[in-house]
């Protein structure tokens, strides 16, 4: 690994400017800058990189006067993992996302060199840019049946138990097909919180915070059958099992989704970029409510009521919503479909007046909405988005 270090600042001499070219013109070796002036951290992405990149990166290290940076170009957690704890301000990783053999443990190990409130900025291909750049590239229909190929080999093989470990063997994890909500996500679940996103030249730069530390996920789900953790009785957190719907680690982003796009009529959130093609579809039938049916059977949940809510989305509700839901069960159907509210304001009305009549006379209450909800879905066609 080369290194240039400076803890004063960083003038460009011609002693090194074969260092610097090294740095700009490296593929695949790790090399390192650690500077105090701005000025090295722009030279080298302007010529690597272009004007653009540097103005979006450039401003938020000038924003937060983030000066002692260190900017690699690297896939090894190792060559971070050479400094110690909490060693700068800001890393800068001008190397894709794509290209990590383990990102997660990347994504910590950047977390442990930085102090709360440090950045790190990185750069990736998303799915989308990658499935344009591939149809654009071969002719008609050879571009569809190498697509299919690529997703096939570069998004799939890694996520399945028996392929994954030949798949990494063989590629060394160089040039997965990601999405921009699983790696948004994973940084969310490793202690980032998101600044900023931007697509440049069709890559992806985010910025992010250090926020906390790494959540240390063991357990993500990639398969079709998800189990996520919702607020039932008694405030009690169950898993409530569903169909993927969404990409890989979206349950770490609902809150940045909510925070830039707010909800839509329904209830539901506006231009979620965490729900798939596919997961549009098993929405739209409600399939991929059907493995509630095994909470159900638990008893974690029954027929009618209020509908099992993230935490997140349980603190929108007014607190006395929140203690009047936590002392029942939620439901596989919700009030929800027999009222048909449009805002969150809406919602909450409809559930109090369910939970209210519910509490005096359960039987009957889930009787009537039982009617009310069977003439709105199957005679008079409503949905819920």
């Amino acid at each position: 690994m080369k290194t240039i270090s400076n803890t004063e600042s960083y003038s460009f001499s011609n002693k090194n400017e074969k260092i610097l070219n090294d740095f700009i013109n490296s593929n695949t070796n790790p090399y390192v800058l650690r500077a105090k002036n701005n000025v090295a951290i722009k030279n080298i992405i302007t010529r690597k990189l272009g004007n653009n990149v540097y103005d979006f990166i450039g401003k938020h290290l000038q924003a937060f006067r983030l000066f002692d940076v260190l900017l690699c170009d690297t896939r090894d957690k190792d060559t971070i993992n050479l400094y110690q704890k909490e060693s700068f301000q800001a890393i800068v990783n001008l190397h894709e996302v794509n290209h990590y053999r383990r990102i997660n443990k990347f994504f910590e190990t950047v977390n442990s060199k930085l102090p709360e409130g440090g950045l790190f900025i990185n750069t990736l291909e998303t799915y989308e840019t990658r499935k344009q750049r591939i149809l654009q590239k071969f002719p008609k229909p050879l571009n569809h049946l190498y697509y299919c190929y690529d997703f096939i080999l570069h998004r799939i093989c890694p996520k399945l138990k028996w392929t994954k470990k030949l798949y990494f063997k063989i590629t060394k994890g160089h040039g997965r097909v990601l999405t921009k909500a699983e790696i948004l996500g994973r940084l969310y679940s490793c202690g980032f919180n998101i600044l900023e996103e931007k697509t440049i030249d069709d890559q992806l730069y985010f910025v992010a915070k250090k926020a906390k530390k790494p959540i240390y996920d063991m357990n993500p789900t990639y398969g079709p059958l998800i189990s996520l953790k919702r607020v039932g009785k008694n405030g009690k957190l169950i898993n409530v099992y569903k169909l993927r719907t969404m990409h890989p680690y979206s349950e770490y982003l609902q809150e940045y989704v909510f925070q830039k796009n707010n909800l839509k009529k329904g209830g539901k959130l506006k231009d979620d970029f965490r729900i798939s093609n596919m997961g549009k579809l098993l929405r739209k039938y409600w399939i991929d409510e059907l493995p509630m049916v095994i909470n159900f059977l638990k008893g974690d949940m029954k027929l009618i009521g209020g509908r099992p809510l993230s935490s997140h989305y349980f603190s929108l509700y007014t607190k006395e919503l929140q203690e009047k839901r936590v002392k029942f069960k939620p439901g596989l159907i919700p009030p929800f479909y027999a009222d048909m509210p449009e805002t969150l304001d809406e919602i909450i009305a409809s559930e109090m007046k369910y939970l209210n009549a519910y509490e005096k006379k359960p039987f009957l209450t889930d009787i009537w909405y039982s009617f009310k909800i069977i003439k709105n879905i199957v005679i008079k066609g409503k949905r819920s988005f």
